[in-house]
This record gives C-alpha cells, sequence and structure tokens, in this order.
C-alpha cells in the first residue's frame, strides 16, 4: 500500500523503525473520524491522526479522505511527483509523519509535543519530495519546492490562536533547517553527510531541535 511505502521511505531515510505499519491504523470514514475526535472544536479536515492516550495505554487512528486516497491511487507520488499530486502527497505525508514519529518515540519512551510532532512534519515532507524528485528528476530538485511549502504556506483561518501559533512556529523553524538542507546538500558541489544530519535531528527533543536550528 502507498501509505506503507511512503513510512518505510522515512524510516529508511532516518533509520528507525516504530514496529506498527501505517495502514493497520487507518480509517477513511468522515462520520467515524468526528466519533473518535474528542478536540473542542474539531475541525473537518482531509488529515488528522487521532490519539486517546489512558495512562500508559495509547489509543491512534490516522484519518485519510477517501478521496484524497483514491486520487494518491489514481496518481502515485512515489511513481511521479508533480504540480497536481504535490498537495495531495503532503497532506497524506503529515499524518503518516505524526503516526511514524509518535510510535518510534513512544517505542523509547519519550513523550512528544504537537509542536515538535508538526515541526518534524515539515521537514519530513520537504525531505521526502526533494527525494523522490531528484529520483525521478536525475539528480534535481526543483527550485520552487521549498518556496511553495515553507514561503508560500496558507493556514486554516478556522484555527485558534494557540493552533495558529503552533502551525507558524512550525513552518518557521522547519524551513530555517531546510534551507539549511537546501544550500549545505542539496546544490551542485555540495558536501556529504546529509542522511547523518537528518538521522541526528531526528532524534533531538524539540528544545534541542529548535537549538540546534537558531544556531545554523
Amino acid at each position: 500500500m502507498l501509505l506503507n511505502r511512503l513510512q518505510r521511505h522515512l524510516e529508511n531515510i532516518y533509520e528507525v523503525q516504530s514496529g506498527y505499519r501505517v495502514a493497520d491504523f487507518l480509517i477513511d470514514d468522515p462520520a467515524l473520524a468526528r466519533r473518535l475526535d474528542s478536540t473542542p472544536n474539531a475541525r473537518d479536515i482531509p488529515e488528522k491522526l487521532l490519539i486517546r492516550q489512558d495512562g500508559e495505554s495509547l489509543d491512534l487512528a490516522l484519518y485519510l479522505d477517501p478521496d484524497l486516497l483514491r486520487r494518491l491511487d489514481d496518481n502515485d507520488p512515489t511513481e511521479s511527483l508533480h504540480g497536481e499530486n504535490l498537495h495531495d502527497f503532503w497532506m497524506a505525508l503529515e499524518g503518516i509523519s505524526h503516526f511514524l514519529y509518535l510510535t518510534w518515540n513512544a517505542g523509547h519512551e519519550r513523550s512528544v509535543s504537537l509542536l515538535e510532532m508538526e515541526l518534524q512534519a515539515e521537514v519530513d515532507k520537504y525531505i521526502l519530495a526533494a527525494f523522490l524528485f531528484g529520483r525521478q528528476m536525475r539528480g534535481l530538485v526543483p527550485k520552487a519546492l521549498y518556496r511553495q511549502l515553507f514561503l508560500a504556506a496558507r493556514f486554516d483561518e478556522r484555527l485558534d490562536a494557540a493552533e495558529r501559533y503552533r502551525y507558524r512556529s512550525a513552518n518557521y523553524f522547519a524551513g530555517r533547517f531546510c534551507s539549511y538542507i537546501e544550500k549545505e546538500f542539496l546544490k551542485p558541489g555540495a558536501r556529504s553527510g546529509l542522511v547523518n544530519t537528518l538521522r541526528r535531528f531526528y532524534r533531538l527533543t524539540q528544545q534541542r531541535k529548535i537549538k540546534a536550528i537558531r544556531h545554523l
């Protein structure tokens, strides 16, 4: 399944294993997603990771809109990533990123914040898109990729103040990190060490991620 393939791509890049396959936690029924979502003033959106924690027990489900899934099945981004499927690819990958990051950290008995998950997801969206474009375009990564994800980002008007701050902060810090990645590793004549840099970053806590980004 495409979702599992995308998860494996992330696992290979970061050299991590969550022990779970995201497709086993997938739901595509919007009515069921609404019933499972206990978030106050929950928004109807095409992707959301549903989390319920009771003591040490953690229940997860990833909701993806069925139309989104159909479009990705018809226009597989791992075969050809382009302008018509890029947004759908990013939408699905965000949920996969959240799932992998949460389950991997839970397996190491580490808690994560919502900001930390959003920051890593923004990085994952850029990195995996760059990887797929590079593989499909003989090593070339479109110059517009960074601008489209970070500089042209738009935020849901339904977000409350705390949510808006979290999403903007995640986009800002991930943008700074990915700008560094682009300049240091993705241009002709760039130095080696990309994978090691990404793997070290993935394992940092939120505080250490932000501190490292501030010092770039």
